[in-house]
């Protein structure tokens, strides 16, 4: 695992960065324009931030689900970091490829988990849920929906 710096958000705001490709198929996505399968590709191939906490990966659990929450770059990180983090206390992170993420975090946790991703910028989130396609079979909660729809007619 390669660990980003620790760093320290004033609440001044983050630099703007240039978007991510990910960000702008995320955007794309958002506006019913992407294709859904460039979309997960572009996450799998991405280098995501994700703040660490108690010697794990930070992640957040709604509907049943466990989401480890990454981020496309240091700006998108700092917005999560003015609301997630403790004052003026640095939060540590972790820079993973999303196809590690998905291929071998989430199927490690024993649990429902997906992908997160920019949860804290307005207009630019996207869930990459626990379902074929985006995690491993063995990980996704459809896989047995999606077997039987398979066969059906073959």
């Amino acid at each position: 695992m390669i660990y980003g710096p620790s760093v320290t958000y004033d609440g001044g705001g983050a630099v703007e960065q240039a978007r991510t490709a990910l960000a702008e198929r995320i955007a794309q996505q958002r506006r019913g324009v992407g294709d859904p399968r460039a979309l997960v590709g572009e996450m799998r191939r991405s280098v995501l931030l994700v703040p660490t906490a108690g010697g794990g990966l930070w992640s957040a659990r709604s509907g049943g689900v466990r989401w480890i929450c990454g981020f496309t770059d240091e700006a998108a990180l700092a917005r999560f970091a003015l609301l997630h983090a403790s004052g003026d206390q640095p939060m540590d992170y972790a820079a993973l490829l999303g196809a590690r993420i998905v291929d071998e975090v989430v199927p490690s946790l024993d649990e429902p988990a997906g992908l997160a991703v920019d949860i804290a910028t307005e207009d630019g989130s996207m869930f990459f849920p626990p379902v074929v396609g985006i995690v491993p079979d063995a990980a996704a909660v459809d896989f047995g929906e999606a077997k039987e729809g398979r066969s059906h007619g073959r």
